[in-house]
């Protein structure tokens, strides 16, 4: 479905495209997005396709490629975590995020958050003395670090361990990786027989006592259903709030429990939505790390059979079905749907509570309505270097980190935080007024100068609609003593340190000063890790290479006339005449 303008609003499938495309034009019964995106098409394109469940695949792989705005989304602000095993003599098991397909070795994952990674990672140095270093570390390791010391690394990087033993150190933490811990425990048991046999009892012990650690893992993590690999999905609709949360088991373990916040943009039944996002969640890039064998999902089998056919054709295996009706699967699906509750009231409280934080802002500032929207503005540098300026936003769902903005600043004095500033605010807010989405309360990371500043841009940009405010630190700069100035007020307002509207216009000012410093430091670290010979016109990577060759460092190059180094190899002189002119400016 497109607008008049050729924007791509909806895709959808159809077993039958009449009743399908009647359906958003019947004349009443239906809801307010349903209306919403009718009133938009301006014409419909159909694709004819050889099933239904090719239908499917070519739905997911249109709304991944075009996003269109009245589709769920799969969104997340992150990649999933996963344990990376690397291809090494010695190999590196560690936390990895990103494309796999960007390193080689072996991936265990996904994980539900970093801080499950970061638990196995714990257990599996305690219980397997895998080294935790990446490669430049560990090559030029000449003694033991600490973590050999506490017994959580066997010391490969100095020959403390035999490449033999480490790699059956590796295979036995793949082993629990894998949630195969019967196998590994039988492992683990006749190695120590065989060290006990051999009269080696000091190496016995420390079997026996990893033996027990993996007794202790897993009495705290056991969920116990069989040996079954089964994701179990609900839906729950609170107040407006839709959840769906995910309950993962591998090899008879709970792995996963994660909740997800669809939109629901076109009104689709709860049914449609939740097969709807099934088939994103598996057809996706994510899909074929957390395959299950089974999906425990209350839909009809003739419903959710266009997914299972999908699968199919996409990953050559047979994904069964069930209902969850009775047995452990019918409190799998009863674990998943109070997990969904509680996820949507969760999500209900976080926006009620932000509701309030926002209208005791508007009581501490004296606006006439709560601000629906905050950006808060700071600008960071090193004594001129690489300034940046960030943009953070607090809305009713709380930090609204997708609409957080860094902006590189270029073309003002170095150190010129007032230029630095406008540039910032200027580019941000010319772009939202075309948009017509402004903030209700815009604030600054200043005093009285910088909301002066701020303030003639609004008026320049002809923008009324905005309430500008500033705050700075005292004299004292501590937290807690900061002033509040308003546009064209001549004296700022102390608040109460206990306030809760001031403190969370200290939370938005703090984390636009968090988010400013790290891309300060981001661009900081990528101009110091560059060479000024990247910036010289002409100059390729092998003339480059010759240069430094030749003159063995760019200060040397400065000190050159310009008859050295067009005898450079590679380089005429006319060449060298603007090498030269580069390199001094002239």
């Amino acid at each position: 479905m497109y607008s008049a303008d050729q924007q791509l609003l909806y895709v959808g499938k159809a077993k039958n495209l009449k009743n399908r495309v009647s359906s958003y034009f019947r004349s009443r019964g239906l809801n307010t997005k349903t209306v919403a995106l009718v009133s938009g098409i301006d014409y419909i394109e159909v694709t004819v396709t050889a099933s239904e469940a090719e239908a499917l695949l070519l739905e997911q792989t249109l709304i991944k490629q075009h996003r269109p705005p009245y589709n769920i989304l799969l969104k997340d602000d992150k990649s999933y975590p996963y344990l990376h095993l690397s291809d090494h003599a010695f190999p590196l098991l560690a936390y990895r995020r990103g494309k796999r397909s960007s390193r080689g070795g072996q991936y265990f994952g996904p994980y539900p958050n970093s801080a499950a990674v970061r638990e196995a990672l714990n257990y599996l140095q305690r219980l397997f003395l895998l080294r935790s270093c990446e490669d430049s570390y560990f090559n030029h390791r000449s003694r033991p670090c600490l973590q050999y010391e506490i017994k959580r690394c066997s010391a490969p990087c100095v020959g403390l361990v035999s490449e033999e033993d480490y790699r059956r150190d590796i295979y036995h933490a793949s082993l629990f990786l894998n949630g195969q811990n019967q196998q590994l425990m039988q492992n683990l048991q006749q190695q120590m027989l065989d060290a006990s046999g051999g009269l080696n009892f000091e190496r016995a012990a420390e079997i026996r006592d990893r033996i027990e650690l993996l007794r202790q893992v897993q009495e705290k993590q056991r969920v116990d259903s069989g040996n079954k690999d089964a994701d179990v999905w609900a839906l729950l609709e609170y107040e407006n709030v839709i959840c769906i949360h995910r309950l993962a088991f591998r090899q008879g373990r709970l792995v996963s429990s994660k909740n997800y916040y669809p939109d629901n943009p076109a009104g689709e039944e709860h049914a449609d939505l939740l097969l709807g996002y099934i088939g994103q969640f598996y057809l996706s890039d994510f899909a074929a790390e957390g395959m299950p064998a089974e999906l425990i999902v209350d839909a009809a089998a003739d419903e959710i059979a266009v997914v299972q056919e999908a699968l199919r054709l996409r990953f050559e295996r047979i994904v069964r079905h069930s209902r969850g009706v009775r047995g452990e699967p019918r409190q799998w699906r009863a674990m998943a749907e109070d997990n969904a509750r509680s996820g949507a009231q969760a999500k209900i409280s976080g926006h009620q509570v932000a509701r309030k934080k926002l209208a005791q802002v508007a009581e501490l500032l004296r606006l006439v309505r709560p601000p629906a929207r905050i950006e808060c503005f700071d600008i960071s540098h090193s004594k001129g270097e690489a300034t940046y300026a960030s943009c953070v936003v607090y809305d009713h769902e709380g930090l609204a980190k997708k609409r957080y903005r860094r902006f590189s600043i270029r073309g003002v004095t170095p150190g010129d935080d007032y230029a630095a500033l406008e540039q910032a605010v200027t580019r941000h807010l010319t772009r939202l007024k075309e948009q017509n989405d402004l903030p209700d309360l815009l604030m600054v990371d200043g005093g009285k100068g910088q909301v002066a500043r701020i303030q003639q841009v609004l008026l320049e940009l002809e923008i009324s609609t905005v309430a500008l405010w500033g705050i700075s630190k005292g004299e004292t700069r501590k937290s807690g003593w900061e002033f509040l100035w308003e546009a064209g007020a001549r004296q700022p307002i102390i608040p109460d340190a206990h306030d809760d509207g001031f403190r969370l216009l200290q939370l938005v000012r703090d984390e636009s000063h968090r988010f400013a410093i790290t891309g300060h430091r981001k661009q900081r670290a990528k101009s110091r890790g560059r060479s000024e010979l990247e910036d010289l016109q002409g100059v390729g990577p092998k003339r480059r290479r010759a240069l430094l060759l030749h003159f063995g460092s760019l200060k040397n190059m400065r000190g050159a006339p310009r008859e050295e180094i067009a005898r450079v190899p590679g380089v005429s002189q006319k060449l060298a005449d603007q090498i030269f002119v580069q390199l001094h400016g002239e």
